[in-house]
This record gives structure tokens, C-alpha cells and sequence, in this order.
């Protein structure tokens, strides 16, 4: 099959295009054929003509790829490697939302043929590449796991607005469901990834790797959150202390902020669903999504009680956030928790407006029920800085003493202005 691949007699699949999908199939369209499957024609049409619905990508790198956008399964036929990078959300009660996960393997089952590989990258919990989908797999193909068709897992490392870390520039885990797969699995992987690959020793850990990157980057985040709680409590700065602790060559340097998005808010809660399944109830894990999920309404209860403070109605107060992405220089809102802090501000009857310079203001609202002005207005009662997007790190004091009222409070939550802010009430997490 490789040489084949290579030769362009067969092609590659990538089967969900978005913010992980998209770059994994442009990058392999450079080496071999590549047919592009998703079921939405209008995103379809959008990377047709060169844009990336997700505006991560360039017009230019659309180009020089021999690549074929589709919703066919007849299409996805004349593949025999697929690669499924599909969402794996998580549903309103926090559990484990596989449907496009299985909607994926059904697709793939339908285009499966025998000698046939198909290698997972969605991030789920050990045991679901196995237990969850390549039972539907064999059920709508008709074809035998092992006997006629192979599969892997190989989790993707993509970080949306990150130029830097790249795919190609970051080693890539792969696994396969023996040493034949496993040896093609990487093969076919070191076509589009110059650093190389990490052979995990089976499927099942190579599910755990991932999940694992991202739940320890949660529980660090989490301690962070916590710290800044007793230490807005204590009267002094987070970001000064951990300033003065990084200083020593072993500090692990994570900071206090809001965690949401697609993969840090969501993978940990797959990890203790799984956990919970065989009987162990997770307790760190559990704990630190619980202080990282509390963080909105925490930073908007501060903000009401320094207005009333400065001798302020919450009735008739007006409050700006600035940024509403899940993090900065993306467009992305999935998940994130700046909805909470504006969801809790206006629980106060706070009348909160919102500027964000990537956002789409039609998502927003229908996603969260607020829309986006175009530009600031003035007057307010407190500014919320909720995401460090780039268009926001050279602004001054002046600036926000332009749009603010008097005894108004900047709320920084990153703690990019720290040490800038003198006049204006100040405060960061």
C-alpha cells in the first residue's frame, strides 16, 4: 500500500476537515493523492476555493495539493488509508458525546474495503478505538477486524493560532493493531512529519498518551486558579508570585486563566467517564475540573463587588468585555468560558457588552445568546480583558481611561497590563 500511496495509485483519506483534519490532509496532498470527506457542502465549498473555514490557513496553502473536497462516499471509495480527525465533544452533562466519532465510522465503514487501514486521531479514552468503533466498523461493512482490514490511532498534537508547533514539527504518536500496521502506520505518517514518529506500544496507550497531555496541563492550570483565589484573598499578585517562583530552574511554569476550548475543558472528563466505567471515581482530575469550570463566575463576582465597592449600582452599571474566544488570535468559540463570566455578570443585571477582534458576531449569538459590537463605546463602569488576542497587548492606561467612567475597574485577567496600570482600579486573577 505504501508504494502504491507513493505512486498515486491509491489514495489517502482524511475524514473530518477541520482545525486538525484540514493541515493533515493539505500536508499529505503534497506527497500522495488525498480525497478531503466532510459532511458539510458549505465548508466544502470554502476549501474548494482556497479558504480555510477555521481561518488558520493561507490561501497558499491550498496550493500545489492533489486534493479532492467531498461528501461522496462513491468518492471516498477509491481510498484504502483513512485517517478520522473528527470532533469528540462532550454533552451538557459532561459526558462523552461520540456521535460524530461514530457518524465518522460509519462513513468509513461504508467506503472499507478488504486490506483496507484506518487510523483514529480524535482524542477519546483508552479502549474506545477498540470497543466503540471498529464494532461499526465491521457491523456496516461486513468485513472482519484484523482479517480483512487494520487499524490505528494516532492522536493529533494540532494547537490552533500556533505557527510554531506545527505538524511537521512535532513528533508524532502512532500505533497500529500489529506490528504490520504499526510499521505502515508510521511509514505513511513520516511522509508529512519531519521530526518522526513514536511507536506506542499498543492502541489503548497510545488513546491514553494523549488524553493525559491535556488532563495534566488541566490539574496544573487548576492549582494555578486555585492559588490566585487565595492569593487575591491575601492581597498580593499571582503573577508576582509566580514571577518570583519561576526563578528556580524546576518551577513548572503554568498560570491562573480560563479553560475552555475543544480540548483541555473537554479530555479530561472523557479520562474519568472511562475511569468511573471500571469502578474508580477520579479525584484530582475531578477536582480540578471543578475549580477550572468555576473560574467565570468567580472573575465576574469580583467585578460586581469592586463596582459596588466604588459606590456603584450593578442596576445601571455597564461592563466591556474584550475577547469571547476560547483563546487568543483564534476565531474558535467552542466552549469557551468567557460565556460564563458575561452569563454571570448579567445575573446581576449588569449590562455587558462584548468586542472581540477574531469572533464571528452571528456565532456568538446563536451560540451563547450575545452579539459583538463593532468598536467600543464609552462610559464603562469596568472592562473585562478576557483574552490576550495580539490587537490588545500594546494598548495603554489612557486608552482604557477613554472608554471608562469614573472609579471604573480594568480586569485583567492575564495579567498582560501588570505594572502599566496606575490610575484606574486594577485587578488580575
Amino acid at each position: 500500500m505504501y508504494q502504491k500511496l507513493l505512486n498515486k495509485d491509491t489514495k489517502v483519506a482524511l475524514i473530518g476537515l477541520g482545525y486538525v483534519g484540514l493541515p493533515i490532509a493539505l500536508a499529505f496532498a503534497r506527497k500522495v493523492s488525498v480525497i478531503g470527506f466532510d459532511i458539510n457542502e458549505k465548508r466544502l465549498e470554502m476549501m474548494r476555493n482556497g479558504i480555510d473555514p477555521s481561518e488558520e490557513l493561507e490561501k497558499s496553502d491550498f496550493e500545489g495539493c492533489d486534493i479532492t473536497f467531498t461528501s461522496s462516499i462513491e468518492e471516498l471509495k477509491k481510498a484504502t488509508f483513512f485517517i478520522v480527525a473528527v470532533p469528540t465533544p462532550i454533552d451538557e452533562h459532561n459526558l462523552p458525546d461520540l456521535k460524530p466519532l461514530l457518524g465518522a465510522s460509519k462513513s468509513v465503514a461504508q467506503a472499507l474495503k478488504p486490506g483496507d487501514v484506518v487510523v483514529y486521531e480524535s482524542t477519546v479514552y483508552p479502549g474506545c478505538t477498540e470497543e466503540d468503533c471498529i464494532p461499526v466498523l465491521e457491523q456496516v461493512s461486513g468485513l472482519k477486524y484484523m482479517t480483512d482490514f487494520k487499524v490505528g490511532y494516532s492522536p493529533e498534537r494540532i494547537n490552533p493560532g500556533d505557527k510554531e508547533h506545527t505538524l511537521a514539527k512535532i513528533t508524532k504518536v502512532v500505533s497500529g493493531c500489529d506490528e504490520e500496521s504499526l510499521d505502515l502506520i508510521a511509514k505513511v505518517y513520516e511522509l508529512v512529519v519531519e521530526v518522526g514518529v513514536f511507536k506506542a506500544a499498543s492502541i489503548k496507550v497510545a488513546e491514553a498518551a494523549k488524553i493525559i497531555e491535556n488532563t495534566q496541563r488541566d490539574v496544573n492550570i487548576a492549582l494555578m486558579n486555585e492559588l490566585s483565589i487565595i492569593f487575591q484573598k491575601s492581597g498580593i499578585n499571582t503573577f508576582d508570585v509566580l514571577e518570583a517562583a519561576g526563578t528556580k530552574w524546576n518551577f513548572l511554569k503554568f498560570v491562573p486563566g480560563l479553560v475552555g476550548g475543544h480540548c483541555i475543558g473537554v479530555d479530561p472528563y472523557y479520562l474519568t467517564y472511562k475511569a468511573k466505567e471500571m469502578g474508580y471515581h477520579s479525584q484530582v482530575i475531578n477536582s480540578g475540573r471543578a475549580i477550572n469550570d468555576s473560574m467565570g463566575a468567580y472573575i465576574a463576582n469580583l467585578v460586581v463587588k469592586k463596582m459596588i465597592a466604588a459606590g456603584k449600582d450593578p442596576h445601571v452599571t455597564r461592563v466591556l468585555v474584550m475577547g469571547a474566544t476560547f483563546k487568543e488570535n483564534v476565531s474558535d468559540i467552542r466552549n469557551s468560558k468567557v460565556a460564563d463570566v458575561i452569563a454571570e455578570l448579567k445575573s446581576f443585571s449588569v449590562n455587558v457588552e462584548v468586542v472581540d477582534a477574531f469572533a464571528d458576531s452571528d456565532e456568538l449569538q446563536h451560540e451563547y445568546g450575545f452579539p459583538l459590537l463593532e468598536q467600543p463605546g464609552t462610559g464603562y463602569d469596568a472592562v473585562v480583558v478576557a483574552v490576550n488576542h495580539k490587537q490588545y497587548l500594546d494598548l495603554d492606561e489612557a486608552y482604557f481611561k477613554s472608554i471608562t467612567a469614573d472609579k471604573a475597574l480594568l480586569f485583567d485577567i492575564k495579567g498582560i497590563y501588570r505594572g502599566k496600570i496606575n490610575e484606574l482600579q486594577y485587578m488580575s486573577l
